[in-house]
């Protein structure tokens, strides 16, 4: 018999003072409450109460046992809880990935005060431009900016990943200003370049429903985005690059976009994690805060 449960009617037996009534309360009968208590009995040799046709009491031993069962029983129950307390309670360590600039110039304030609304939670965020594996490397949510390919994973789309042209007045003073898409082919275009492909040649706009490609060339490629802003704000050349990213330079003056009538591409985003990851309540609270910054208009 499950001695847990022999536990069990053995402390209510002794509480409530006869097996009937002890089977009430555990809607079971009073003989299976008997053999449950003659369980324990047998397993330790002596016995727990001394029972007459009219009262039972507690032995020596029974005495002791019951306050042992009680505190064992006790335990359990919080034991048993536990798994709803982890559900409920955002707690632990979350480990993220994200984008290399989105992490650090988009993301961060989502992440800080995340962690001032939850003190219960860690966050372990490793920012790569690699396309990270979630099972095999033990995140439990990751950023993707770009296409999504098909994987067993929840994908969650965001707002997309908006994108802006910008030069220094510098540059433009010297070079002057494009008027349309084709004119960036006489230009210094700055190009990113990722970690699994060279910079983009093909730079795409957008008017209305109207298409404009460009092929443009750059004698100076960076995988950095800092470093491909401080190329822009030396005057060096046109860079293509996250709207967030360059908000703050743009309003100081020291970039100026160009092409305003003419939208850059966007980058679909989208939060992906694997569907039994959700079942915490860490990573739940974290995709709700996420949706809330970062969600779909």
């Amino acid at each position: 018999m499950d001695r847990l449960s022999s536990m069990n009617a053995f402390v209510i037996a002794a509480e409530l003072g006869s097996y009937a009534r002890a089977a009430e309360r555990l809607h079971m009968s009073a003989q299976m409450v008997a053999k449950h208590v003659a369980a324990l009995e047998q397993r330790l040799g002596a016995r727990l109460l001394n029972r007459t046709t009219r009262r039972q009491s507690l032995t020596e031993l029974g005495s002791a046992y019951y306050e042992r069962c009680k505190h064992i029983l006790t335990e359990a129950e919080a034991a048993d809880s536990l798994a709803q307390i982890m559900n409920d309670t955002p707690r632990g360590k979350l480990k993220i990935t994200a984008p290399v600039t989105f992490g650090s110039y988009s993301l961060m304030p989502l992440i800080t005060a995340f962690l001032r609304d939850n003190p219960d939670v860690e966050i372990d965020l490793h920012l790569t431009d690699r396309f990270v594996d979630l099972v095999e490397e033990g995140y439990e949510a990751a950023f993707r900016i770009g296409p999504l390919a098909t994987t067993g994973l929840t994908a969650r789309p965001l707002a997309p990943y908006r994108l802006v042209v910008c030069a220094s007045p510098a540059y433009l003073a010297a070079r002057g200003t494009p008027q349309v898409p084709a004119d960036l082919e006489r230009h210094e275009c700055l190009g990113y370049a990722f970690w699994s492909r060279p910079a983009d040649r093909e730079w795409i706009f957008y008017q209305g429903s109207t298409l404009y490609s460009v092929q443009v060339t750059s004698r100076l490629q960076i995988n950095e985005s800092r470093a491909l802003m401080s190329a822009a704000l030396d005057g060096f050349g046109m860079v293509l690059g996250p709207q967030d990213f360059l908000r703050t330079a743009m309003a100081r003056g020291e970039l100026v976009q160009v092409l305003p009538d003419f939208e850059a591409p966007s980058r679909p985003m989208h939060l992906v994690y694997t569907a039994n990851r959700q079942r915490t309540a860490k990573l739940r609270r974290f995709v709700e805060a996420v949706l809330a910054r970062f969600g779909p208009v």
